[in-house]
Parts: C-alpha cells; sequence; structure tokens
C-alpha cells in the first residue's frame, strides 16, 4: 500500500522540560512528540498500545528516523504533531510525521516502525485487524 492520507494531529505544549537553558526545545524532544501523536493516532484507528501487546502479543517499535530540524519550537509554544500513512506491509509501517506551530512545520520527517512479537521480539506481521483499518485509509 502506498497512500497519502490527511494527517493526523495531535496538540502538544512545550514544557520548561523540554527545553535547553535558552528556552529552545532539545532535539530529541521532536522525537517524543511524534511518537505521542503516533500513539494517539493508532488509539484513535481503535488499536490501544497495551491492548495490542495483551491481545496480540505485538507492539511497535522505531527502526529508522530521518528528521530535518528546520526551526525552533519554545517555551510555552503550543504545537501540534501530525501522522500521515505512507506505506503498510505486512510487519512495518512508513509515516511522516512533521511538528507544526501556527501551520509553519518546524520539524519532520520520516519514522519507520516495525511490529515485533512481545516474546521474542522478533518481526512479526501486524494484527490482520489493523492491517485491514490502515487499507481503508485515504
Amino acid at each position: 500500500m502506498n497512500r497519502t492520507a490527511q494527517p493526523f494531529a495531535w496538540p502538544v505544549r512545550v514544557y520548561y522540560e523540554d527545553t535547553d537553558v535558552g528556552g529552545v526545545v532539545y532535539y530529541a524532544n521532536y522525537l517524543k512528540y511524534m511518537e505521542r501523536a503516533r500513539t494517539e493516532w493508532l488509539r484513535a484507528l481503535g488499536f490501544d498500545m497495551s491492548a495490542m501487546a495483551r491481545l496480540h502479543r505485538c507492539h511497535f517499535v522505531a527502526q529508522r528516523a530521518e528528521i530535518d530540524y528546520l526551526r525552533p519550537a519554545r517555551l510555552d509554544d503550543q504545537l501540534v504533531a501530525t501522522v500521515a500513512l505512507k506505506r503498510a506491509g505486512h510487519a512495518r509501517l512508513v509515516l511522516e510525521q512533521d511538528v507544526l506551530k501556527d501551520g509553519q512545520r518546524l520539524a519532520g520527517g520520516r519514522v519507520t516502525l516495525a511490529c515485533i512479537t512481545t516474546d521474542t521480539w522478533l518481526p512479526t506481521p501486524m494484527p490482520a485487524a489493523l492491517k485491514d483499518t490502515l487499507e481503508k485509509l485515504d
């Protein structure tokens, strides 16, 4: 599947703990914002991560992340982290993600997730219900 879906958006507020001494968001925290958006995107699709681990004995791990940092976010900024599905394979998702402020792209890139088992940590196919849901996205 190769899709360009309407991005899912999740609001994020920048807290003091997210910033460096200059009040600018530390670069690794953009990954945290993207992770929150991915988790909430899957939840909005009906797939809670703890339930997937319990019922399907699998979960997603980041396999690869390519991120461009374009503009700084600062203390108290209200941001939006987005998720758009680009490709879904049997055991892998490729997502485009951005962090925006007032519609302006601050950081973004491509994240690849692998579905793995909770016991062996080896790749495993995504649950059929999730795969079916992803195939219906436009």
